[in-house]
């Protein structure tokens, strides 16, 4: 009987692979598949070494530096483009050399004079950007659309430049959101091989790509475009980014694989991590943020949302980082909050289970400022389910889904994310049930992450499509 071929995989992803459990869960389900996996990743500096490491799974680990290939003359060319007046100086004195030099050096000063003349209407279209208010023009100027473009251009131009340099001949180069499908495609040109995209969200809509004017989005989903025709397979988180990502990107075979955690078994006695941590007695209830605490994750709604709630034995607590930070521990530090709000650092991902599992709600109520956010399905959500923590989410149609459509009945609340009071409302549907209730509702969600939201079951979904792959499909 002939013994399957193992693929050569390699990965490419652009952000730390320590804080990526997607990344790192995949690399394991294939590597323990029976595939050859090297995982490379762009991180920053300091992250960077040991350079070549191995995890217990059989992948192999490459890290990148950020900075490498991204030097002074990338740095000076950006400033060049952005204000170009501020060159005439050094125009005007080679310019003046070259005449000093004699008949020789003539023809180069005419050639400088020609360029300066050709490069005049940009001069001026820069110059006007910079000295007008606001992003009245798309000019290249620092913040401005054209300078979104140049500097992604730039950062992304040094890292495809070294990835396929490290990376081995692979049957699969397997690239992680839009910066790591450029890297795949980028490798597979060079050493062959067919290319996967695993788009971990709605990347045009995303975080600062999605404050961008009209001209900076163009150029990305044409980049967007024009890579994923290269690939011959599309794997991403939920069924309704899927639909869209076909349509837009023109994929005939994908898959869903959602970011849900292995399988977990409650540990006797009961994990109590968050009330130890705060000292709060046994008949304190809490409510837990745990994620990136910026602006489009409805933080400020859920303080407001807190001092509607009426229930003086909940406690509301965040645990992460991020640059609401500071407006969180403000809020927290007023009388008014009753010391009942609490700012709490993350945990690493292989303790955060038993720290989420202590909170008798998880909360997130993400903003719907973007589409990336309205289709988004976080990693905190099925982090939730796992452990059997009753969810309170926003009401977007893909969590809809997950959290009142499952076989064995709701597995939490939805909200309004913009309306305080709805948040509140759903906060208390959840903790004004009698304790016996709140048992056997996390006890129902908890069968439902056993029989559904797992990553057994997700990664079984993973491996087939690369068992397609192998043969040929």
């Amino acid at each position: 009987m002939a013994v399957p071929r193992r693929l050569r995989v390699a990965m490419y992803t652009a952000s730390d692979p320590d804080h990526d459990t997607r990344v790192l869960r995949e690399a394991d389900t294939l590597a323990i598949a029976g595939h050859d996996v090297v995982l490379i990743a762009r991180v920053r500096t300091e992250n960077a070494w040991p350079p070549d490491s191995r995890r217990p799974s059989g992948v192999r680990l490459v890290r990148i530096p950020r900075d490498v290939g991204w030097g002074a003359r990338r740095r000076r060319d950006l400033r060049r483009v952005r204000y170009p007046w501020r060159a005439r100086g050094l125009v005007i004195r080679r310019l003046a050399s070259d005449l000093r030099a004699g008949p020789a050096c003539w023809p180069r000063a005419l050639a400088r004079t020609g360029g300066t003349l050709l490069a005049l209407p940009w001069i001026v279209y820069a110059y006007m950007g910079y000295r007008l208010p606001g992003h009245v023009l798309p000019t290249a100027r620092s913040g401005g659309q054209l300078d979104y473009i140049l500097t992604t251009q730039r950062s992304l131009e040094s890292w495809i430049a070294v990835a396929p340099t490290v990376a081995p001949d692979a049957d699969v180069h397997h690239g992680h959101d839009f910066t790591g499908l450029w890297a795949a495609v980028a490798a597979a040109a060079r050493n062959g091989g067919k290319v996967v995209y695993d788009s971990h969200e709605y990347y045009p809509e995303s975080g600062r790509h999605a404050r961008q004017g009209l001209l900076a989005k163009w150029w990305l989903r044409r980049h967007e475009r024009s890579l994923a025709s290269r690939a011959v397979a599309l794997v991403t988180v939920n069924q309704t980014l899927e639909r869209l990502l076909r349509r837009s990107l023109g994929f005939s075979r994908s898959v869903v694989v959602h970011n849900a955690p292995p399988r977990w078994t409650p540990p006797d006695p009961f994990p109590d991590l968050l009330r130890q941590r705060l000292r709060l007695g046994p008949e304190a209830r809490i409510a837990l943020y745990h994620g990136g605490l910026s602006p489009d994750r409805g933080l400020v709604q859920l303080c407001d949302a807190f001092s509607l709630l009426g229930m003086p034995d909940v406690h509301l607590v965040f645990m992460g980082r991020g640059e609401l930070r500071e407006e969180l521990a403000r809020r927290a530090a007023d009388p008014r909050a009753g010391g009942r709000i609490h700012l709490l650092d993350p945990v690493s991902p292989d303790e955060l289970a038993d720290w989420v599992a202590s909170a008798d709600v998880g909360l997130m109520p993400n903003l719907p400022v973007t589409a990336n956010e309205r289709l988004s399905t976080p990693n905190k959500l099925f982090e939730s389910i796992a452990v059997g923590l009753p969810v309170v989410s926003s009401d977007f149609p893909e969590r809809r889904r997950i959290i009142l459509e499952d076989p064995l009945g709701p597995l939490g609340a939805l909200c309004d994310p913009t309306e305080p009071a709805s948040i509140a409302a759903a906060i208390r549907s959840i903790l004004q049930r009698s304790a016996e209730d709140r048992v056997a509702l996390r006890a129902r969600i908890l069968q439902a992450a056993h029989e559904r939201w797992n990553w057994e079951t997700e990664g079984g979904r993973l491996v087939a499509l690369y068992e397609a792959v192998r043969a040929g499909a």
